[in-house]
């Protein structure tokens, strides 16, 4: 048992060599894809080497969004989910989550967060369980 343990050991301790460089080569590659990418090398090299951690770290806003304070992309709740849903709520006042998502064909985690978003732009209220058209 012990040999087993032995040769295991030195096994694993020689593939570790071996694969040492290509875990140097690929933290520099980390650190200059993150410098690449607007972010500071220092947050890259600081990671203990995980992509998760390096994606996790927020990018800086761009001057012009900055400035405007708009996000990109169309407007909240201008898709055509969310008018189908306020359509449905307004055909069917009351209706959970759960029955809008099955009349929709969707799935209920999706209506999570179309009808809060709806809600804070005054076009759906909640009351109870069910949801009904904001009044005009």
């Amino acid at each position: 048992m012990t040999d087993f343990l032995q040769t295991t050991r030195d096994e694993i301790s020689v593939r570790l060599k071996k694969l040492e460089p290509l875990v140097a080569e690929y933290r520099q590659l980390e650190t200059a894809a993150a410098a690449l990418d607007g972010l500071s090398a220092d947050v890259a090299s600081a990671s203990t080497g995980t992509r998760a951690r390096a994606r996790a770290t927020t990018r800086p806003v761009s001057a012009s969004r900055a400035a405007s304070g708009r996000r990109r992309g169309r407007p909240r709740g201008s898709g055509t989910r969310a008018l189908q849903a306020i359509e449905l709520i307004k055909s069917q006042p009351g209706m959970t989550v759960g029955e809008i998502a099955s009349a929709m064909g969707i799935k209920q985690n999706y209506l999570y967060r179309v009808l809060p978003a709806l809600e804070k732009d005054k076009k759906v209220v909640k009351r109870g369980k069910g949801w009904h058209a904001a009044e005009s």
